[in-house]
């Protein structure tokens, strides 16, 4: 048996602890990582959330999620980020995804399932989170290196974090790659922040990229001229550390909504 990565954690979730969860389970422990059953109850899928990186429903015949436990499943997993496989017959799996968002569901199994087909799919799930494939990947723009440096290590453990010291070699990084959203600097030398952004929404590719301001003047005057513009909010330059992260994350939370 292969050592146990103990941060590829799965939590099995079923009405019931059955021959074939249990297989199931055996199956994730022989491939190195781990695996524990909890069952669709409220109080005990809460109690066990904080010790799973990712979900699998496994829903057998003419078991249908309650629809207590499936909201509570699609809240707590919008909230932290997490997502979920799917086992059953095409009615009960029916049943969840026409329910629930389809980017909480990273994959669908139909039964019989395919345990080898499963195991590739989870080691290729956690393949994916070590190399930060599933963080949101943010553009900071801004002059000042010490302040990008700052941000960025605020942000780098949460999020892919990439850096721009112009608006131009912004839109130049953007030719290129993707972000999902860009914290730009207001005042810049050459080319300041109500310039670039007026260059993201004149572009098709990136007229739709999220931009909020980074501002160091809180004075009411220079407030409603960021705001005129339209961006989709703007931060404060003395923002701390953790209002700035748990902004971030109610802004993402609700882009999914």
């Amino acid at each position: 048996m292969l050592e146990e990565k103990t941060n590829n954690r799965i939590m099995v979730i079923g009405q019931k602890e059955t021959f074939l969860i249990r297989v199931l389970v055996k199956k994730i422990h022989e491939a190195g990582m781990k695996a524990f059953f909890v069952p669709t109850d409220v109080n005990a899928l809460n109690k066990e959330w904080e010790n799973m990186d990712i979900i699998t429903c496994y829903l057998e015949t003419e078991e249908l999620l309650p629809e207590k436990v499936r909201q509570f499943l699609m809240d707590k997993m919008m909230d932290d980020n997490k997502q979920m496989i799917l086992i059953g017959d095409t009615y009960d799996v029916g049943h969840v995804t026409d329910n629930m968002p389809g980017d909480l569901i990273y994959k669908v199994f139909h039964r019989p399932l395919d345990n080898e087909a499963y195991i590739e799919t989870v080691t290729d799930y956690f393949e994916k989170i070590s190399s930060g494939e599933f963080k949101k990947s943010i553009l900071i723009v801004d002059d000042d290196p010490n302040y990008l440096g700052l941000v960025r290590e605020w942000l780098k453990a949460d999020y892919k974090v990439s850096m721009a010291s112009s608006g131009l070699q912004a839109i130049k990084w953007l030719g290129k790659n993707k972000a999902d959203l860009i914290l730009l600097d207001y005042e810049m030398p050459v080319t300041d922040g109500p310039q670039v952004l007026e260059m993201l929404r004149s572009d098709s590719d990136t007229r739709d990229i999220p931009v909020i301001f980074l501002t160091g003047k809180s004075d009411k005057q220079s407030v409603m001229a960021v705001v005129a513009l339209k961006p989709e909010g703007y931060f404060l330059k003395n923002i701390e550390r953790n209002d700035l992260l748990g902004k971030l994350s109610e802004f993402f939370t609700l882009r999914k909504l």
